[in-house]
């Protein structure tokens, strides 16, 4: 028998990713990538064709299953190891991601009643269409003074479980009828693996209201809808798992998907951005991780208790035991840079970013807002849209994506200052994702945030981190600060601010900020209006 190795699987949002990795030391054997047959439903419903509205993100869970059946075996094969060195498998998911199941866990969009209901199917973290009900949690909760509101920085999000919940409640009363329980994506994959359902107290956290014990109470839910009260106790309500901790064994069916052994420990649900942070050895106050992508997820420990105004939220443990985990975001990042190379460019990634580089900071003349997908922080407003202020006749393509990578880094910026603001510190930023290969872009997000940017040793940080995880789960490691350091890799400070372009970018960020309060804090409400005119509309053609 050869040494210990564990599996981590990450899903993300148009795909999964299996690393196998030794225990010892974190070194990656193998790899391998499925990607999801059916992508985001967010134009039409494949089993009728009906068009969705507008701001509605879909996903068919039996594609997250076909991640266990083709990722782990070709990653294994990837590796060349012997299946039976494997003493664990963890999976981490994009949040909040819902799935509503019976009580057996077959999701709601798998029985023939239910195939042409966009209701009973999974509702991707980007699913931004509960935006009304959120904005009604948020109110009612202010009137009533709700303890738990601060803890999310004043605001909960429509991508959470509450407010998609409320939705489904309110627009499909039979499937809402129907559903046992209200599962998080990162649980359901667990449920497949094991054959059990362990609700993680991370999601529970982050993404469930759930603060120091309690869920929202069944007065406030009786307030926001009558006939709602019994949503905790009847849809969500569940025996938690703490992070790193074993949820169950492989089941034999699973061991078959997979070709791992039956038996082996299966950790507890994580989400990605969140097992990130130790595979880039972020485990310590101060130590910021923005894990890029499509989104960016920004997490990071704190020793204190601290409400920051607009955080996705604060929990205790909820990164690694022993210290507030905090969490905030933005909604597009990757996204934005691929909407507009895809619609508008003319030009590839890698062109743009040649041309974008031989410019001075300023030169295109642009200021954005990168809110294309809504703001997740620190406004927590999903009907915010994108504005590019400055075009002219003579603006390039170049100029204008140079002005949507500078607007996702002052986003990036204004977190931090409000976390500094707030009394959680940020010394260091660890950036994670696919954008590191960008070397313009990590530029200016040192520049802009006037930081040093760490980088993840990998180009796999969820799958690692849910691979440290495992091996925790598996009783390989101690506990996940002793894994991180065992098997998380980071470069420090690749990339240090240069203080000519601080000085320049400060005067550019005055801008943004003063266009970023006119459009979000009140000055002028016309992204709302549009908003809503755009669902009217929509509603008026269904």
């Amino acid at each position: 028998m050869g040494e210990p190795l564990t599996v981590g699987v990450d899903f993300g949002t148009l795909s999964g990713r299996a690393v196998v990795v030794r225990v010892r030391d974190g070194a990656e054997l193998g790899s391998a990538v499925f990607e999801y047959p059916h992508g985001v439903l967010d134009e039409t419903l494949p089993a009728t064709g009906r068009a969705l509205p507008p701001e509605w993100a879909l996903q068919v869970p039996a594609d997250y299953v076909g991640v266990l059946r083709n990722a782990v075996p070709a990653a294994l094969r990837d590796a060349g190891v012997d299946a039976g060195d494997i003493v664990g498998i963890a999976t981490d998911f994009t949040a909040c991601t819902m799935v509503p199941t019976t009580a057996d866990g077959t999701p709601l969009c798998a029985l023939p009643e239910f195939e042409g209901n966009p209701h009973a199917y999974v509702k991707l973290w980007k699913h931004h269409s509960a935006q009304p009900q959120a904005v009604r949690i948020n109110d009612l909760a202010r009137a009533r003074g709700e303890k738990w509101l601060p803890r999310y920085g004043g605001l909960i999000s429509s991508e959470w479980e509450f407010a998609k919940a409320l939705e489904l409640f309110e627009e499909a009363p039979d499937v809402y009828a129907a559903m046992r329980h209200w599962v998080e994506a990162a649980d359901w994959i667990v449920w497949q693996l094991t054959g059990s359902y362990v609700r993680n107290a991370c999601t529970a956290g982050y993404k469930g209201i759930l603060q120091d014990g309690q869920y929202p109470s069944r007065d406030f839910l009786r307030e926001l809808a009558p006939g709602f009260e019994s949503f905790v106790t009847d849809k969500l309500e569940h025996p938690l798992g703490q992070l790193g901790s074993r949820a169950g064994s492989l089941s034999a069916e699973a061991a078959g998907w997979t070709g791992l052994p039956e038996g082996i420990a299966v950790a507890v649900g994580n989400v990605d951005a969140h097992v990130t942070a130790p595979a880039a050895q972020a485990v310590e106050p101060g130590q910021m991780v923005a894990i890029m992508g499509t989104s960016t997820c920004h997490v990071m420990n704190g020793a204190e208790l601290h409400e920051v105004p607009g955080m996705c939220g604060v929990v205790e443990g909820g990164i690694v035991p022993g210290l507030w985990g905090y969490e905030a975001g933005q909604s597009g990042v990757g996204d934005i840079f691929g909407w507009f190379v895809e619609h508008f460019a003319g030009a590839g990634h890698e062109e743009l970013t040649r041309l974008a580089a031989q410019q001075e900071i300023g030169e295109h003349g642009l200021i954005a807002l990168d809110w294309h997908s809504g703001n997740r922080s620190v406004l927590v407003d999903h009907e915010l849209s994108g504005v590019v202020v400055g075009q002219t006749l003579a603006t390039r393509a170049e100029d204008v994506y140079r002005a949507l990578l500078e607007a996702t880094a002052f986003g990036t910026r204004k977190i931090i200052e409000t976390f500094d603001a707030a009394g959680v510190p940020v010394t260091e930023l660890i950036i994670a994702g696919g954008l590191t290969k960008n070397a313009l872009l990590m530029q200016i997000y040192a520049d802009v945030t006037n930081l040093p940017l760490s980088v993840i040793g990998s180009d796999q940080g969820p799958a690692l981190g849910s691979a440290i995880h495992a091996a925790v789960a598996a009783g390989a490691h101690a506990d996940i600060r002793a894994a991180a350091a065992a098997m998380g890799s980071v470069r420090r400070a690749v990339y240090r601010p240069v203080p000519a372009h601080v000085v320049a970018y400060d005067e550019l960020y005055a801008e943004y900020t003063e266009l970023h309060d006119y459009f979000g804090r009140g000055g002028n409400d016309v992204m709302h209006r549009l908003a809503a005119r755009k669902r009217a509309v929509a509603k008026g053609q269904s």
